[in-house]
C-alpha cells in the first residue's frame, strides 16, 4: 500500500524537478542576452562541433541571443506539461538534446576553465531530469482508455 507520505513526496519531486529544469532554461536563456555570458560561452562556441556554425554565422552577441530564444523556448515548453503533455515531450526532447551539446564542451573545448568544467557536469543530472520528463509527459499524452472506448 502507497502511503500519503509516499504519494506526497512523489508528486512534489515530480514537480520540483521538472519545473527547476524549466527555470534553469528560462533563466540562462534570459541571461545569454547579456554582454558577459555572451563572451564567457564564445569560446566554447568556437571550439563546439555542434555550435561553430553559429559563431562564424554570426557575431558573438547575436549568436548566444539565438542560444537564449531557443533556451527560453525550450523552458516553456517543458512548463507546459499541465496543459499541453505533448509540447512538454518535444521541449524536454529539446533540453535533453541541448545538455549533451553543452557536456561535449567537456571534451571539445581546449583549456577549459576547472571551475567552468565543474559547472557544466551539472548538466549529467538536469539531462537525466529531461529524459525522465519526457517519458512522462509522453505517457500523459496518450489517451487512456475509458469505459466507453473498451470492446464490448
Amino acid at each position: 500500500m502507497v502511503s500519503a507520505l509516499q504519494k506526497w513526496t512523489l508528486s512534489v519531486g515530480q514537480g520540483v524537478a521538472r519545473y527547476s529544469v524549466a527555470l534553469f532554461y528560462l533563466a540562462f536563456g534570459v541571461a545569454k542576452f547579456t554582454p558577459g555570458e555572451a563572451a564567457a560561452i564564445h569560446p566554447l562556441l568556437v571550439h563546439s562541433p555542434f555550435l561553430f556554425w553559429l559563431a562564424e554565422l554570426f557575431n558573438q552577441r547575436i549568436a548566444t541571443d539565438v542560444i537564449g530564444v531557443v533556451e527560453i523556448g525550450l523552458g516553456v515548453m517543458v512548463a507546459a506539461r499541465p496543459i499541453a503533455p505533448r509540447l512538454c515531450v518535444f521541449g524536454s526532447y529539446g533540453v535533453a538534446a541541448s545538455l549533451v551539446v553543452t557536456l561535449s564542451f567537456l571534451v571539445t573545448t581546449p583549456h577549459l576553465d576547472p571551475a567552468l568544467s565543474s559547472f557544466i557536469v551539472k548538466d549529467l543530472t538536469l539531462l537525466g531530469v529531461a529524459l525522465w520528463s519526457a517519458g512522462e509527459a509522453a505517457r500523459a499524452s496518450v489517451p487512456q482508455p475509458t469505459s466507453e472506448t473498451l470492446p464490448a
